[in-house]
């Protein structure tokens, strides 16, 4: 098994903060610049596991940067730079404290509601009668509130952000027609590479400018799940389940060993033959969803070798 990246701990030029998110470590530098780290830390129901996964770091990273190149013609974003496979560089935002999710299955954690017997999920009511995986009409927005760590994000709707002023409203329709935009690309994008995006998230922030642009990683396996689209038509008409590319089988997997993050359950070992597995379907998401060879990075003291890249780039 391949050497994982857990954690860093630098001290970079012109440091002024730093910030360690489930799977990412965002370090803040003078001028509104800031490095963020992708590492090998895996994630699920809002608890990062034991375990880092080879490669999940590069390979969220160069998906997530990939995509924030192919939309910036739509959409504004943060990136400036990629030194090196687990970094991307660029202008510190203030956030918005909310996620726009945009569905057009039901599928995940909406589905769960659905078939728990809600009709309605952040404002957004369903009709009765729907299959598992089956397509909206057109795509959905329902919203989370962005959680503040050790918290869990809630489901929250467009007239519950206005009301509280968590959003104003002119920034909010801004928000929803650009991740209404982005996910109309990225569906474009997948097509293209024989996948259906079914949902994702997207995080935005201001510049110190007020300009409003999309931050942290975009269409990955973290925040995204695909379809194949091949087959999923007479999929459906079976009712058998759907071949997917997304991070829903690190969850259904965890819950068939009797873990969704509750209070008192104990995470489940991850054997080295899940992590391998977990690893090759993140490549496989990385090959179709880009339609390139993954190229894996040297991983002999990763370390070294991201702060060497780091340096290089911030004295550039």
């Amino acid at each position: 098994m391949s050497a994982t990246l857990l954690s860093t701990q630098f001290q970079l030029p012109d440091q002024i903060d730093f910030y360690k998110g489930k799977v990412r470590e965002v370090y803040t530098l003078a001028q509104n610049k800031i490095v963020i780290v992708a590492t090998d830390r895996l994630s699920a129901f809002d608890v990062v596991l034991p375990q880092g996964i080879p490669y999940k770091g590069q390979i969220l990273n160069e998906i997530a940067s990939e995509m924030l190149q192919a939309t910036q013609d739509l959409v504004p974003n943060w990136l400036e730079a990629v030194p090196d496979p687990n970094v991307s560089a660029g202008v510190k935002c203030q956030p918005f404290k909310v996620e726009m999710v945009v569905r057009n299955y039901l599928v995940g954690h909406a589905a769960r509601e659905y078939f728990a017997g809600k009709r309605e999920l952040c404002g957004v009511e369903f009709e009765e009668g729907l299959k598992l995986n089956a397509k909206f009409d057109a795509p959905i927005i329902t919203p989370t509130t962005k959680a503040e760590q050790g918290e869990h994000d809630q489901d929250i709707s467009r007239e519950e952000i206005l009301d509280q002023g968590i959003v104003s409203q002119a920034d909010y329709e801004v928000l929803e027609d650009y991740a209404l935009k982005l996910f109309h690309r990225g569906t474009e994008l997948a097509d293209k590479r024989g996948l259906l995006l079914v949902d994702t998230k997207y995080e935005f922030g201001k510049t110190p400018e007020g300009k409003i642009v999309v931050i942290d990683e975009i269409h990955t396996p973290d925040s995204s799940r695909y379809f194949y689209k091949e087959g999923y038509e007479e999929r459906q008409a079976k009712g058998e389940k759907q071949k997917q590319l997304s991070k829903e089988f690190v969850r259904e997997w965890l819950m068939e060993n009797g873990f969704q993050g509750k209070e008192g359950q104990e995470i489940p070992e991850l054997t080295p033959e899940v992590v391998n597995s977990i690893s090759e379907r993140y490549i496989e998401l990385y090959e179709k969803i880009t339609g390139k060879r993954f190229q894996k990075a040297d991983v002999n003291s990763m370390e070294t070798r991201i702060l060497s890249n780091i340096e290089d780039y911030l004295k550039s």
